[in-house]
């Protein structure tokens, strides 16, 4: 018989819920995911760092564990939250079930809770900070640890500390992916495209990576606060600075505006899902996209050698950029897609495009 589990938020509610995956207390920001699928996914997914994350799809772990499926090596989310937690899956790739992978990955979670009123708790009050624990009987204590909770450092707490090649078959072009937390299939759309891509650490100085001679730098998704990547965005400023193709996505698309002199501000409870709407600016045309940000560009604070290239359609925030005077696009989507929809895949073959354009 499973455990009895609380979930107090900070403005004092709590829900309790039965108990699943390893059994240890925790604090973190407590935020949605709208996808229908794609759990594994989420819960590889290193922007999550620091975040208990409610799944509002109300059935999970239907289909078990695929490792091929995951987009890191191992979780970062603080806990996870959902309606209904599948304990027999059923699916031909499955290599294990949910409740052994949280065990093994140090993850708390929740089940049998009221995931609906929890999201619209959220919603209505914005992201807030929470505590999965095993009694009431600190309650107060709790609240207050519960308020004091802040993430940070959080692209320092994800990389990986030494850089990796990842080799195509044709060697076409060579690029250079920034890694603030890259999902592995940023990787994979570059490598399938004819791309040598070479995977270094966030914090890598542009003076090394000039060294490299790339063809082009991705800078990838990633977690937490960006304006807090001082260094990181000084650097990006040099490779800007030198003309380089450039590519960014989510945290990587908010480094590339803040290196230009934009700004970003919090949003009241981030964009995280399959379904969200993005909205091509010269076409009009609307692409469903996978999103998971917590922040967002402030349109109005783009400076003069920027475009806004797409915004979002629920809330028309911005959704990407393109740059007038030197070689380089962002959006705050995903189009590697995973999990998700495949309408944005073409901005990898853009980019492709805008490199070999810069060989000539």
């Amino acid at each position: 018989m499973s455990r009895s589990a609380y979930l107090i938020l900070e403005n004092g509610t709590y829900f309790e819920g039965k108990a699943f995956g390893a059994e240890k207390e925790t604090t973190g920001e407590l935020v949605f995911t709208t996808a229908m699928t794609g759990y594994l996914e989420t819960l590889t997914d290193p922007s999550y760092y620091g975040q208990v994350v409610i799944q509002t799809f109300p059935l999970i772990g239907n289909y078990g564990v695929i490792p091929s499926d995951f987009e890191s090596n191992s979780p970062f989310l603080k806990a996870y939250i959902v309606r209904n937690w599948c304990q027999a899956p059923s699916n031909f790739r499955c290599e294990g079930d949910l409740d052994t992978f949280l065990k093994n990955s140090d993850i708390p979670a929740m089940y049998d809770i009221d995931t609906r009123a929890l999201t619209k708790i959220v919603r209505e009050y914005g992201v807030m900070n929470c505590k999965l624990t095993y009694s009431l009987d600190n309650f107060e204590k709790d609240v207050e640890e519960i308020k004091s909770y802040k993430i940070t450092e959080a692209v320092k707490s994800v990389v990986a500390e030494n850089s990796e090649l990842f080799e195509s078959e044709t060697h076409d072009l060579k690029v250079t992916l920034m890694d603030f937390g890259a999902k592995y299939n940023i990787c994979r759309e570059l490598v399938k495209r004819g791309c040598d891509v070479t995977v270094v650490p966030g914090n890598t100085s542009a003076d090394e990576i000039i060294k490299m001679n790339p063809d082009g730098i991705m800078l990838s998704n990633g977690p937490g606060d960006p304006s807090e990547n001082t260094e990181i965005i000084k650097e990006i400023k040099k490779l800007c600075d030198k003309k380089i193709p450039i590519f960014g996505i989510c945290l990587g698309h908010q480094l590339l505006a803040l290196s230009q002199g934009a700004k970003t501000s919090k949003l009241k409870y981030g964009h995280r899902g399959a379904n969200q709407p993005a909205v091509d600016l010269k076409t009009n045309r609307v692409y469903i996209t996978s999103q998971n940000h917590g922040y967002a560009v402030v349109s109005e604070s783009l400076p003069d050698n920027a475009e806004e290239g797409f915004v979002n359609g629920n809330d028309r925030t911005c959704e990407g950029v393109n740059y007038t005077d030197m070689p380089a696009f962002s959006v705050q989507f995903h189009p590697e897609a995973c999990g998700g929809p495949h309408d944005t895949a073409f901005l990898f073959d853009r980019f492709i495009e805008l490199m070999k354009n810069n060989k000539k």
